[in-house]
C-alpha cells in the first residue's frame, strides 16, 4: 500500500464520512465529562470538548449548565466559562461555591497549571502560583482553605488508557535531540502540593522518594493516596495505601494488597478512607470490590460483589459511601453503610456511564452527577436524585443522527462457551438480512469490557461498508465480579481466546455472520488477540492489529509495565515461565495464514513498535500476506487526525480486499 494515501478515493470517503459526523458540532462543545455540581445545586460545571476542524484532537473547555435542564434536555443556558487556547479541564468547586478552579495550559501548551474563576461573576480567569511539572488532578480541602494538586514531572510515563507516551510540552528543540531515558532522573517523579488559598503559599506535601499515583482528602488534616517508592510505571502494580499528614508530610502505610488499589477517597471528617481493590492490567482502569478502612483503628472491611464490580467511590456529607458498579453491562447506582457494609442498589440503566467504566459526582444526600450514553443517546450530562433520572444537558447534532442512521442493528448478545459459562457481547450489523463478514472487535485490557455506547465514528463507517461488528466480553472483563475477571489471569489467549470463538460461531448460527468471510481487529490486548486468534483458529480471513503484544520476551523488557505481563503470564522470563514462548504469536507464526495488518505509534512505552514490526516479519518470512504501518508522534492507540483517517482507511482496505461485502 502506499505511503501517502490522502489523495485515494477510499481516504477521501474516509475523510466525508468523519466531516459528516463532526462538522455540524465543529466550535461548539460536543463531548461533555467529568460533572462536578455546585454546592448549592444550581450549576454542573464539566469538561466541554470541542472539535474545530478534522486536526489534532479535541480542544476541551470547562462549561456551565443549569442543574435543572435546558429546554427539552437541550443546551439552553449551557455556556463555556473558560477560552483555552487549547486545554481547560477538571473544574473543582470551592466547598462554599464561590470559586471555580480548574486546570489549563494556556501558559505553556502541553503543560498544566491552576487557575481560578470567581463563581459570582465568572470573567477572566485568575492563574494561581505556578507549581513544578505539570499538573494531573487537583482538590479543595473539606474546609476549603488548601488545595491539593498531584503533578508529574515532565517526561513522566502517561498512563496507557491516555496513550502512554511521555508527559511532553510543545517546545522547539532541535531534530537531533535524543529521548533520554535514566533509572536517576528525578524530573518524573509524581509529587503531591499543597496550596494554602489565602496566601498562595506552595509546599511540597509528599517526601523524596515517594510517587503519587492517586490521591485524597482525608479530613482537613490528612490525604489518603495510592503511592509507591518507585516512580516506573511498573510500580503502581504493588502500590499500597498510604495516609500522609499534612502538618509534616510524614507517611504510613494503612493497607497493601496481593492486588491493586485505585480511586482513593477520604471521608469529610477524616475518620474513614475508601478505595477499590482489584485484580488490573491498566493503571486508571479498577474495578472490583470496595474495600473502607478506620483511619483510627486501621480495620479493614470489604464489600465484594460477586456478580459485579464498583468502579468509582464518592462520600456524601451525611458519611455515606456512594458508589457505581458494573454488572453485566448495566450501570447500578447505590449507597454503602461504611460502618456495617450493608450495600443499598437506588438507580440502574443499560446505557453506558462515563467513560472508561461508570463513573458519577455525588449530589445532594442521595443524588448522582454523570455523563451518560447508549445506543441511540449520544454522550449527555444528567442527574439522578430520589431515584428518577433527568437530562442536564444534551449536545446531539446532525453528525450524531447521520452517524446512527448508518448502523442497522445495535444490540445485546449472549452466547454458551464451550465449558458451559455465559459470556455477553454487543453486535452492531447492518441494515438487511445476513450473513454479512463479520469482524469480531475485542477490547483491551485485557481487564476491561465493552459497554452500551453510541455508535463509534469508525464502527459506523465498517457497518456503513456492508461489515457485521461483534464486540465480546469473554472471562477477564469487568462487570461480572472477581472470580469471572481473574480467570484470564496465567491464561492470556486461552479460556477467553475460546469465549470470542463461541460468539463468532454464535452469530454465525443466527444467519448474521458469513463463515467464510470473518476478520478480526482490536487494539493493545484487542492486538494481541488479533494476532493470537489466528494461530488458535484458521477461520480468520484477514486480520488488523493496533498496537498488539506480539512477543511477550521482549514485550516484558522493551514495556514500561512488565510488571503486568509478569503477573498475567505468572512468573518472569527468567525464571523459565513457559507462557512468555507458548503465548506469544511471533513464536507461532508459522501456525498464521491470516493476512494481517499492523499499527504502532512510535511513542507507545506500553507496547513499543517493535511488537507490530517482529510479528510483521515474521509472516513475512513465512510466505503470509502483510503489512505494518509505524504512526510518528502516536502513542498507546492512534490518536490524533489525520493519522487516524489514515489507518481507518488502511484498516477498511485490509478487511475489503480479504473479506468483501458482497451486494
Amino acid at each position: 500500500m502506499e505511503r501517502d494515501l490522502r489523495a485515494s478515493p477510499l481516504y477521501q470517503e474516509v475523510e466525508e464520512h468523519f466531516r459528516k459526523i463532526y462538522e455540524p458540532g465543529f466550535g461548539r462543545v460536543t463531548e461533555p465529562s467529568d460533572p462536578r455540581p455546585s454546592p448549592d445545586g444550581r450549576w454542573m460545571a464539566f469538561t466541554g470538548s470541542i472539535w474545530e476542524k478534522l486536526e489534532g484532537t479535541a480542544k476541551t473547555r470547562i462549561c456551565l449548565a443549569p442543574a435543572q435542564g435546558g429546554a427539552e434536555g437541550g443546551v439552553a443556558g449551557t455556556k463555556e466559562v473558560s477560552s483555552g487556547p487549547e486545554h481547560d479541564a477538571g473544574p473543582r468547586w470551592s466547598p462554599d461555591g464561590s470559586r471555580l478552579t480548574f486546570l489549563s495550559d494556556r501558559r505553556e501548551k502541553g503543560r498544566m497549571q491552576l487557575f481560578s474563576l470567581s463563581a459570582g461573576g465568572l470573567g477572566e480567569a485568575e492563574a494561581l502560583p505556578e507549581i513544578d511539572g505539570t499538573i494531573e488532578e487537583h482538590a479543595w480541602s473539606p474546609d476549603g482553605s488548601r488545595l491539593l494538586v498531584r503533578t508529574a514531572g515532565m517526561h513522566a510515563d502517561g498512563a496507557g488508557a491516555d496513550g502512554s507516551g511521555a508527559l511532553e510540552s510543545d517546545r522547539d528543540l532541535p531534530d537531533w535531540v535524543p529521548a533520554v531515558d535514566s533509572w536517576e532522573d528525578r524530573q518524573v517523579w509524581r509529587r503531591l502540593w499543597a496550596v494554602d488559598v489565602a496566601s498562595g503559599e506552595v509546599r511540597m506535601l509528599s517526601r523524596e522518594g515517594l510517587n503519587v499515583w492517586e490521591a485524597d482528602w482525608c479530613g482537613d488534616d490528612a490525604v489518603v493516596a495510592v503511592a509507591s517508592e518507585d516512580a516506573g510505571e511498573s510500580a503502581w502494580y504493588d502500590s499500597p495505601l498510604v495516609l500522609i499528614d499534612v502538618a509534616t508530610g510524614a507517611d504510613r502505610v494503612i493497607a497493601t494488597s496481593d492486588v491493586q488499589f485505585g480511586l482513593p477517597v477520604g471521608s469529610l471528617d477524616g475518620t474513614r478512607v475508601a478505595v477499590v481493590e482489584a485484580p488490573c492490567s491498566d493503571r486508571q482502569l479498577v474495578s472490583g470490590r470496595a474495600v473502607v478502612i478506620d483511619v483510627a483503628a486501621e480495620s479493614r472491611l470489604e464489600i465484594d460483589i460477586a456478580d459485579a464490580d464498583i468502579t468509582w467511590l464518592g462520600w456524601r456529607t451525611n458519611g455515606s459511601l456512594a458508589y457505581t458498579m458494573l454488572r453485566r453491562g448495566d450501570t447500578v447506582f447505590g449507597e454503602i453503610d461504611a460502618g456495617t457494609g450493608e450495600r443499598t442498589e437506588t438507580w440502574s440503566t443499560s446505557e453506558s456511564v462515563g467513560s472508561w467504566a461508570p463513573y458519577a459526582a455525588v449530589v445532594g444526600e442521595d443524588g448522582f452527577a454523570f455523563v451518560r450514553q447508549g445506543f441511540d443517546r449520544p454522550a449527555e450530562v444528567a442527574i439522578v436524585q430520589h431515584g428518577a433520572d433527568r437530562t442536564v444537558a444534551s449536545f446531539r447534532h446532525e453528525g450524531h443522527d447521520h452517524a446512527r442512521g448508518l448502523v442497522g442493528r445495535a444490540e445485546r448478545l449472549t452466547w454458551t462457551a464451550p465449558d458451559g459459562l455465559e459470556i455477553d457481547g454487543f453486535l452492531l450489523a447492518p441494515a438487511g438480512d445476513g450473513p454479512h463478514p463479520l469482524i469480531l472487535y475485542v477490547h483491551g485490557g485485557p481487564v476491561w469490557s465493552y459497554a452500551e455506547w453510541f455508535p463509534r465514528p469508525y464502527l459506523a463507517w465498517l457497518v456503513s461498508r456492508g461489515f457485521a461488528i461483534l464486540m465480546p466480553n469473554p472471562r477477564g472483563s469487568t462487570g461480572r465480579g472477581r472470580a469471572f475477571l481473574e480467570a484470564v489471569i496465567g491464561d492470556m489467549g486461552g479460556g477467553d481466546a475460546h469465549d470470542d470463538l463461541a460468539g463468532v460461531d454464535a452469530v454465525i448460527e443466527r444467519g448474521v455472520a458469513d463463515p467464510d468471510r470473518i476478520g478480526v481487529t482490536g487494539g493493545s490486548y484487542g492486538g494481541y488477540m488479533s494476532c493470537w486468534l489466528p494461530v488458535v483458529d484458521q477461520r480468520f480471513k484477514a486480520a488488523v492489529a493496533m498496537s498488539p503484544v506480539t512477543d511477550f520476551y521482549s514485550e516484558h523488557w522493551n514495556s514500561n509495565i512488565g510488571a503486568w505481563d509478569a503477573w498475567f503470564l505468572g512468573g518472569e522470563p527468567q525464571d523459565g515461565t513457559a507462557q512468555y514462548q507458548e503465548r506469544s504469536p511471533v513464536f507461532l507464526a508459522d501456525r498464521v495464514r491470516t493476512p494481517t495488518f499492523l499499527t504502532a505509534g512510535t511513542e507507545d512505552r506500553c507496547t513499543p513498535p517493535g511488537q507490530a514490526i517482529e510479528f510483521y516479519r515474521a509472516l513475512r518470512a513465512n510466505g503470509v500476506p502483510t503489512e505494518v504501518a509505524i504512526y510518528p508522534g502516536e502513542g498507546h492507540g492512534v490518536r490524533k487526525l489525520p493519522a487516524f483517517l489514515d489507518l481507518v482507511t488502511r484498516s477498511t482496505a485490509w478487511f475489503e480486499r480479504f473479506i468483501p461485502a458482497r451486494s
